[in-house]
């Protein structure tokens, strides 16, 4: 980004693209899950993980522009979990599933698995996490990190929560994500205790 001024603005729909493929690239606990989602699968992770969120609350959704008008990081999110997870079964999942059925038995690929995950939507829905009504999920490429993108998305997202009155956040994460962990407590993050979290570990604050 050399001889620009990148900077964090409103999701606009041409981004989409952007958050389909910066989300594929950032799949592997941060690092770059491309090889194992090949064509046509290359946008099912960003069909889960990041484009519902930009389609059905755009006005929650905000993005690093490198300064040239290329998207490389993006903060997406709701304020309502379980009436997202309502939306993303009547409105969203309509829309992807003829692309990627879920599948007949049990899930032999990555791409399978994450067809699971797409068919599953209320898997969202933790009761642990009812005091953390809203979500999110973050990712910038390599090039856009460490440079205080991260949180400014964060800042504006939090922001945009607390002014429709929501209280609190929560996310959840690879425990194995170490750099993530490390910039989620920066930022104020706590942990939630959630049985039977697998491999996840939750994190919550409050929106103010």
């Amino acid at each position: 980004m050399t001889g620009t001024t990148p900077f964090v603005r409103p999701y606009r729909p041409a981004d989409l693209p952007a958050l389909y493929d910066i989300c594929l690239r950032t799949a592997d606990a941060g690092q770059d899950a491309s090889a194992s989602y090949a064509e046509p699968d290359r946008d099912l992770v960003g069909a889960i993980f990041a484009a519902p969120y930009a389609v059905l609350e755009p006005d929650l959704t905000f993005v690093v522009d490198d300064g040239g008008g290329q998207t490389v990081g993006y903060i997406v999110g709701t304020g309502d979990t379980a009436r997202f997870v309502e939306r993303f079964r009547a409105e969203w999942l309509p829309s992807v599933a003829g692309r990627w059925p879920a599948p007949a038995g049990e899930p032999g690929t990555p791409a399978e698995s994450m067809a699971v995950l797409l068919h599953l939507p209320e898997r969202m829905v933790v009761p642990a996490l009812a005091s953390y009504p809203a979500h999110l999920h973050i990712d910038l490429l390599p090039r856009a990190q460490r440079s205080g993108h991260g949180r400014a998305l964060m800042t504006a997202y939090l922001a945009a929560l607390a002014a429709k009155g929501v209280p609190a956040v929560h996310l959840g994460m690879l425990s194995t994500n170490t750099s993530a962990r490390a910039f989620y407590d920066r930022l104020g993050f706590h942990e939630i205790p959630v049985p039977d979290a697998g491999p996840l570990t939750y994190l919550g604050r409050a929106t103010s």
